[in-house]
């Protein structure tokens, strides 16, 4: 647990070293690390099993649509580590069964009351998936470090 909290700390000083770079990400070092698609696709798989499981913060997600989630989260870390993906961004609310409008990260995450505390836990769940599948810790690092900047978009309270 202490080299988790210790990966989290470093992960969070980078970010904010790094939190001015933009996508498309065309170094795959990253991609390349965590396994490539077949390797996003197992850690996504692990990371939304923790994030499900995880009390605080798993009912901040009862009214998802995971399958759609999944292929979000497999896009957008298969473009932020340089991989070949293209990711929208766009997610389609479950309650018009995938038809209706479409919203950026903001707004998909405006109503939902996201503290600090529960993006870090969900930072905590994304390092302990990419544990679980051996992904190197400088890979890991680079990882939460392009992912970071969207904390202002996703924290709301």
């Amino acid at each position: 647990m202490k080299k988790f909290i210790k990966l989290v700390g470093c992960g969070l000083l980078l970010a904010s070293a790094l939190a001015t770079a933009q996508t498309p990400y065309t170094e795959d070092s990253t991609y390349r690390g965590l396994g490539g698609k077949e390797g996003i696709k197992k850690i996504v798989d692990s990371f939304l099993t923790l994030v499900l499981a995880d009390p605080r913060i798993k009912d901040n997600f009862t009214d998802f649509d995971i399958p759609q989630l999944n292929v979000r989260l497999q896009e957008q870390f298969c473009e932020f580590s340089g991989g070949p993906c293209k990711y929208t961004g766009k997610y389609h609310d479950k309650a018009m069964e995938g038809v209706g409008p479409v919203r950026d990260m903001k707004t998909v995450h405006q109503d939902l009351k996201i503290t600090n505390a529960m993006f870090n836990a969900l930072t905590e769940d994304l390092q302990m998936a990419m544990e679980q599948h051996n992904v190197p810790s400088h890979v890991a690092l680079k990882l939460v470090a392009k992912l970071a900047p969207m904390q202002r978009d996703i924290v709301t309270q």
